[in-house]
């Protein structure tokens, strides 16, 4: 027998389908991210820190000692995997991740602001530079938040707690009137 299962996206009944009118601070949840984790094995480390580095239109987020999200602003999940084992070679493991963790961009002026009634981390220009990231609760949620421009953050998360997210986030945002959609494709 045979199943086929059609995948959702866990906020498809939350967010508007097409992007509206976005306010100064913003909310935007891309779709179809390629996302990977990737783990270095005993004593590789270094070498897989080197190669991540170079690796491209590839953003890295680090996640612990010898382990890093990969996330891919254009390639398919396959194509990140297959690029991502012929770079590292025998030196990591790879797991795509694509469809069990979301990524929320959040952006605007207060978006330091929004995220301190979340987030208990210095999150000061000088503190959390640009590129920066760090694990860290949002409320009671465990999220990868990564800083990824002069006012945008990056937050990853398990898709089973995206819905839980989304809400805090646009609780933490109602003062600022934070708009929020899915990102436009291309």
């Amino acid at each position: 027998m045979t199943t086929t299962y059609i995948s959702r996206h866990p906020l498809e009944d939350r967010l508007p389908l097409e992007p509206g009118i976005r306010a100064v601070d913003h909310l935007e949840v891309p779709r179809g991210k390629a996302i990977a984790t990737v783990m270095a094995m005993d004593g590789e480390e270094a070498a897989v820190a080197a190669g991540l580095a170079a690796s491209g239109d590839v953003s890295v987020r680090f996640v612990a000692p010898g382990e890093w999200l990969a996330i891919s602003q254009s390639d398919t999940p396959e194509v990140l995997h297959r690029n991502l084992s012929l770079l590292l070679a025998e030196a990591a493991y790879i797991f795509d991740q694509s469809d069990g963790r979301v990524v929320f961009r959040l952006s605007g002026p207060n978006v330091r602001r929004i995220l301190a009634k979340g987030v208990g981390i210095d999150l000061h220009a000088s503190a959390f530079e640009i590129g920066t990231s760090s694990n860290v609760l949002c409320g009671h949620i465990s999220v990868n938040l990564a800083r990824s421009g002069e006012n945008e953050f990056e937050l990853i998360v398990m898709r089973s707690f995206a819905e839980s997210l989304f809400d805090d986030l646009r609780a933490m945002g109602r003062e600022f009137d934070l708009s929020a959609d899915f990102a436009a494709e291309g």
